[in-house]
């Protein structure tokens, strides 16, 4: 039996869930089986879309709703070729959320929240909060330089409280969040809500490889490194042999395996040349990114499927947080948010209880 709701935020009440935690939209992690644990529990799971075909997300959102009657949302590139028809997808299926890498196009948000879609962009700087707030988004998820994926480098608790000052729409929390103390300290700073990748990487309902899952809670708070040798971009990730190699290694080294990977995706994704062209001159465009910054974009996906999907570390790498660091065990979804909220509950009655003791 889970946890009834004992926490109101403006997350609960917009996204319509029971507790404000979020299940964050990992590419290869979370799929059905993971959106469906964390929805049933209570919280909001998120699909992955980015490394899926527009079939293959229509059978995941479907299996989604044939399995839970909880609210979840679709994470999306906005950058995307076909971005506009995924949100079409959305609408067609009426799923609750729409979150987004970065920031969706005005007349986007305004087509899902016609719809009475929750839109959810990642910001990284207020600045970009306040763009995607002044176009009509409901909410922005912040993530700190603590989380694992592309990330930036100011920490959680310096960019959540800017953000929270720059605009007036409810603001998530992520970046260094694993349990109930973490969201009451958010709760405390004036977010709606936390939430967590790599924590609910590791849980049994995460359909990443068992010995993968070991493998990630054999390291501590030192054993990420953040690159750009990967995508071109900032990305947190486990520091495995293969990672060392891949920041030794020279650029010329690294192109054979990224054409190689390259080809995977366009085979695996369905995608046409014309496509990755497009996506590649948004990239451009959207994100300044170079050509071989480009060309590197393209391999991840490939590099990312390898070790969360097929367990090869040897050829993979490992988005990671720093909370790896200090996670040892494998809880159920429905264990884990139940057991984050009592938690949270416990702290925010403590706080409440120190200031009756100094009579403010």
């Amino acid at each position: 039996m889970t946890t009834a709701q004992v926490l109101r935020t403006p997350l609960t009440e917009l996204a319509g869930v029971r507790h404000p935690v979020v299940q964050t939209g990992m590419g290869w992690v979370a799929g059905p089986r993971l959106v469906v644990g964390t929805a049933n529990a209570g919280g909001l799971g998120i699909l992955a879309s980015a490394t899926m075909g527009f079939e293959e997300l229509e059978r995941a959102i479907l299996e989604v709703k044939s399995r839970t009657d909880q609210p979840f949302g679709v994470n999306l590139r906005a950058d995307a070729a076909d971005a506009g028809d995924r949100c079409d997808l959305l609408i067609k299926h009426g799923v609750k959320v729409a979150s987004f890498a970065l920031a969706p196009k005005k007349d986007l948000i305004a087509r899902l929240k016609d719809h009475g879609i929750m839109v959810m962009p990642s910001v990284g700087l207020p600045r970009h909060a306040e763009k995607v707030a002044s176009w009509g988004a409901d909410a922005v998820m912040i993530q700190g330089g603590e989380g694992g994926g592309h990330t930036g480098s100011v920490p959680t608790t310096l960019l959540l409280p800017s953000v929270l000052d720059a605009v007036d729409i409810p603001v998530v929390a992520a970046g260094g969040f694993f349990d109930g103390r973490g969201l009451a300290a958010a709760l405390s700073y004036g977010a709606a809500g936390i939430g967590m990748g790599t924590r609910f990487l590791l849980t049994r309902d995460s359909a990443v490889p068992d010995a993968v899952k070991q493998l990630y809670l054999s390291y501590d708070v030192n054993g990420t490194v953040v690159t750009d040798k990967v995508d071109g971009m900032p990305h947190r990730m486990l520091r495995t042999e293969l990672v060392e190699e891949i920041e030794e290694s020279s650029r010329l080294k690294r192109l054979t395996p990224t054409l190689r990977r390259t080809l995977e995706f366009k085979k695996m994704s369905g995608m046409s040349w014309l496509d990755l062209a497009r996506d590649g001159r948004t990239m451009k465009k959207t994100q300044g990114r170079s050509l071989a910054q480009m060309s590197l974009a393209a391999n991840t996906p490939m590099m990312l499927k390898a070790g969360l999907v097929d367990g090869d570390t040897s050829a993979g790498v490992l988005a990671s947080g720093q909370v790896v660091g200090v996670l040892d065990d494998l809880p159920s979804c429905e264990e884990l948010v139940d057991r984050v909220v009592t938690e949270a509950v416990d702290h925010l009655r403590g706080a409440h209880e120190m200031l009756v003791a100094i009579d403010v």
